[in-house]
């Protein structure tokens, strides 16, 4: 075989020292068929690398020079400018009342607040376009840092499009406030989409911050070294996120915590203390396919992750995580993980106990003595003075119903005891053991103590923060603090407050007292302390809506309260002056005494005169009362009087001077000259006295048919006969008819008149003038002729032509009517009035009378 036809050999591979051959590169096959399309993740579901990319770019906005002392609001809208930014041109065309929705804030707000912070900041370049009344509408804005970091290499802020198009989904899940397209799709709001108002910022930007310092199982790293054991590690590590107080760190979580976008896990140790705390974002975790386990129970076994074997390292924003472990199985909680309190990391409790062992009985079955941890009866040993030891070791231990020795009677020289009288007078009853459960003894009734709070869930939000004070009532003291706690609630109520806020309001109120006293460990009597002190409104001034110097309808500053501490340095600073200038040579120590003193006397003298002025509105309230009084019987005398006057038009008796029928007619009669009036301004000349007549006669004519149409229409419904029954019955029925008939054509007259006056030159002069400064308005000068430049200058034309043709017909009838109240004819005189009344038939009892 030639050299040309033998196959090429392939040479041999290379071996270097050791004896190992370097990998030949081998090719790839082809796949078959189209390459699949990989499908866009879920906008929380962000790789470690990811998710340092743009927390290091988050950080870098919010870190910037001009940002120092700026609100959370203009530091949120840096960071939805940045996500909005276009990677080609880096300006970004948006409303100001958008952006106001992307930050939770009103349009308002942003146009007054957010986008003058922007400019001072010097972070965001902004360029308005003005709307009718001067405000910001229009904003095309450029993030400086960002577009000046795209040729810096390394940069944290030097995106790519991809990265952008990642802040952006990222932005739109957490805050975005949801849109309608034009073609019918609905794009839902973000999960704080709906939160506005007051603080929706900082927690906006807070929950953002927290989904990127997140690891996929939703957990966030906390920090270490030394805390705020009142406000928690959770408090500390997003107060250093956001570089707030952990107090106002604490307040954030909790709301975070109310809408389930947080949880901070305690975890349950082996030896049953409280484990450390885990701070969770279910909607990362959910968006990598793990779930959250609450209240799990810590693992002893596993070695502790490496970030969190050294408690003095505090977790820094941003750092690049260790890599996570995958689990043996996808359904393993997320909250079920090694924890510090294993024993090689944090310090051990006690010397771990085999699993194995004899079985004991729970010691809230009786005294607890060693010789039933032995298994048994649990009687063992018997003595004689068993039972009077256990009641000299604490009275509180009962045997429960069902082991040895219930249903016994008391001891030798005991009296009998009623564990309910122990509840009415505040303290626990005697069969409270360690569970919470109560047993009679002796065959009494006890209430029941309830470990958890209320099942109604008003009650549960009001008295959430002092749980723990709950479980060391009893049950009759539950049922009076659940009692106080209605109370309370109904008041606020009554105060203005809304249903649903009102048991918020009042957490709010237990926490700040909890905060006063120093946490639920140092209330001594919880009873007492929660009647007395925590339920309680404290009112700082005379408003019943104040409490605490807080209105409890609209949670602000209470404004009375301001009022009186104004007053009172202000007389404070007027007393100080004036001993100034009666004693210059006093000593600050004399002055100071002096002062208080004078303070004291003015107090005493400020007491006086308000009791004074509270006598006074008590006697002005009194005799306003009682003229009150007078002015209701004076008014019910003369309306008996009035009922039984005959009717001014057809004489018919105590019909309180105008019966219904001819109330109708009154009425009727005054909307046919009201239709001929508004017929007369566009058809008739208003200096022509006959043709106005000629107008409203004509006008009168018309409705006289369709008040005999439908006094037609009626009579033939009704049987024949039925009517004579009731006379003034009838005579009322038509009548209204009538009165109907007239309103229904009234309001065509009225629109053939605007319709007609909106045609004359003064209408087509303000139509003109107002299509013509809509075409010179700034956005349209460029293109006066254009589609948008046209509608809205026909739309403002139109607007005016209706404003003058209503003007024209206010300014027309009240024309008519004065030159009609001109030729009003005087009164008829009263010989043609006996006349009139000598042809009308006396009543019964007036004929009675004349014939007596």
């Amino acid at each position: 075989m030639s050299a040309a036809a033998a196959p090429a050999a392939l040479p041999r591979p290379r071996t270097f020292a050791g004896g190992a051959g370097r990998g030949r590169l081998r090719s790839v096959p082809a796949q078959a068929g189209p390459v699949p399309k990989r499908a866009a993740g879920h906008p929380l579901s962000l790789g470690r690398d990811a998710r340092a990319r743009l927390g290091g770019a988050v950080r870098a906005l919010l870190d910037a020079d001009g940002l120092e002392g700026a609100s959370d609001a203009v530091r949120l809208a840096v960071l939805v400018l940045a996500s909005r930014t276009p990677s080609e041109t880096g300006v970004v065309e948006v409303r100001t009342s958008e952006l106001g929705r992307w930050i939770g804030v009103s349009a308002s707000y942003a146009a007054s607040v957010v986008v003058p912070g922007l400019r001072d900041s010097g972070v965001v370049s902004v360029e308005t376009a003005e709307g009718e009344f001067g405000q910001d509408t229009g904003l095309e804005c450029k993030v400086r840092p960002l577009w000046g970091a795209q040729g810096v290499l390394g940069h944290p802020l030097r995106l790519g499009k991809k990265e952008y198009v990642t802040l952006k989904r990222l932005m739109e899940a957490v805050m975005g406030p949801g849109w309608k397209h034009r073609d019918g799709r609905v794009t839902p709001a973000g999960l704080l989409g709906s939160r506005t108002g007051r603080g929706a910022a900082t927690d906006r930007l807070a929950l953002l911050l927290l989904m990127l310092e997140a690891r996929e199982s939703g957990r966030v790293r906390l920090c270490g070294g030394s805390v705020d054991t009142k406000r928690g590690r959770a408090a500390v590590t997003l107060a250093r996120l956001l570089g707030c107080t952990p107090a106002a760190a604490a307040g954030i979580l909790g709301r975070l915590e109310e809408r389930e976008l947080v949880l901070r896990v305690r975890l349950r140790t082996g030896s049953g203390m409280p484990g450390r705390s885990r701070l969770m974002v279910p909607a990362v975790a959910a968006a990598h396919g793990r779930r959250v386990a609450i209240g799990v129970q810590e693992d002893r076994t596993e070695a502790p992750e490496p970030e969190f074997s050294e408690p003095g390292v505090a977790a820094g924003p941003g750092e690049m995580p260790e890599p996570d472990e995958e689990p043996q199985l996808s359904e393993e909680p997320v909250a079920d993980g090694p924890e510090s309190s294993d024993p090689q990391v944090a310090a051990a409790l006690h010397t771990d106990h085999p699993h194995l062992g004899t079985p004991a009985v729970d010691l809230s079955l009786s005294g607890g003595f060693s010789g039933e941890g032995r298994g048994g009866e649990g009687s063992r040993p018997e003595r004689a003075c068993a039972r009077e030891d256990q009641a000299a070791e604490g009275e509180g231990l009962v045997v429960e119903a069902g082991s040895p020795g219930a249903g016994e009677g008391p001891l030798r020289g005991e009296q009998p005891r009623d564990p309910s009288a122990d509840e009415r007078v505040g303290q626990p009853a005697t069969g409270a053991g360690a569970g919470g459960r109560l047993t009679a003894v002796g065959g009494g009734k006890a209430r029941q103590r309830r470990v958890g709070l209320p099942d109604d869930l008003v009650l549960r939000v009001a008295l959430g923060p002092v749980s723990w004070l709950w479980g060391q009532l009893s049950g009759w003291q539950q049922d009076q603090v659940e009692a106080a706690a209605k109370a309370e609630l109904a008041q606020m109520a009554g105060l203005g407050v809304a249903l649903e806020g009102a048991p918020r309001l009042l957490a709010d109120r237990l926490t700040d007292r909890l905060a006063e006293t120093g946490g639920e460990a140092l209330v001594k009597r919880p009873f007492g302390w929660l009647i007395g002190r925590g339920l309680v409104r404290r009112p700082s001034c005379s408003d019943p809506r104040c409490d605490d110097g807080i209105r409890l309808d609209t949670g602000s500053d209470c404004e009375n309260c301001g009022n009186v501490i104004h007053s009172r340095r202000s007389q404070r600073a007027r007393i100080a002056a004036q001993i100034d200038r009666e004693l210059p040579a006093l000593t600050d120590d004399e002055r100071r005494r002096l002062l208080e003193i004078r303070l004291r006397e003015q107090a005493v003298i400020d007491a006086q005169d308000f009791v004074w002025r509270r006598e006074q509105a008590r006697a002005e309230k009194a005799e306003r009362a009682a003229a009150a009084e007078r002015e209701r019987q004076a008014a019910a005398a003369a309306d008996a009087k009035r009922q039984v006057l005959a009717c001014e038009d057809c004489g018919q008796q105590r019909s309180g001077g105008l019966c219904e029928a001819c109330g109708y007619r009154r009425r009727t009669e005054a909307l046919v000259v009201e239709a001929g009036l508004i017929a007369a301004t566009w058809s008739a000349d208003l200096t022509d006295a006959a043709d106005i007549t000629a107008v409203t006669d004509r006008v009168r004519a018309s409705l006289t048919a369709d008040i005999a149409k439908a006094q037609g229409e009626f009579m033939k419904m009704v049987e024949p006969g039925e009517l004579d029954q009731d006379p003034a019955g009838t005579a009322s029925v038509l009548a209204f008819t009538a009165l109907r008939a007239v309103e229904a054509a009234l309001p065509e007259y009225r629109a053939s008149a605007l319709g007609r006056l909106g045609r004359t030159e003064e209408a087509e002069a303000e139509a003109s003038c107002a299509y013509r400064t809509e075409q010179k308005r700034r956005w349209f000068r460029h293109n006066p002729t254009g589609a948008d430049a046209v509608a809205a200058a026909t739309k403002a034309a139109d607007t005016a032509r209706e404003r003058t043709a209503r003007y024209l017909l206010a300014v027309r009838l009240e024309q008519l009517r004065e030159q009609t109240a001109e030729r009003t004819e005087q009164a008829a005189p009263w010989t043609d009035r006996l006349l009139a009344f000598a042809v009308r038939p006396l009543a019964d009892d007036v004929t009675r009378a004349v014939t007596v």
